[in-house]
């Protein structure tokens, strides 16, 4: 691994530790659910225009499902850089005379 990798990772590990130390106290919560009581102390009339088709049985589930989706979308990202690096390379390699 090149020194550059294990900077980067432990680079990543120290920010997610301070991160972690810092909000120590905080409540893991998501956006919907903070918006939707900002918008209910603004305006108490208000009622949601749009209910989920499925409601997850449970809040870990949720992070569950939320989780994979993250990956997948990371994985597809992943991918496609990677696809363009192989093509760049294949591309400046060609001019060159390889001996196998």
């Amino acid at each position: 691994m090149e020194k550059k990798h294990i900077y980067m990772l432990v680079a990543s590990l120290v920010i997610v530790i301070i991160s972690l130390v810092i909000n120590s106290g905080a409540e893991f919560a998501g956006a919907d659910g903070m918006a939707e009581e900002t918008i209910s102390q603004i305006d108490s009339n208000y009622s949601p225009w749009f209910s989920p088709l499925w409601e997850p049985p449970s809040g870990e589930i949720e992070s569950l499902l939320f989780s994979l989706q993250a990956a997948l979308g990371a994985l597809i990202i992943g991918y496609y850089f990677g696809f363009l690096k192989g093509k760049r390379q294949v591309k400046n390699d060609s001019g060159k005379n390889i001996v196998r």
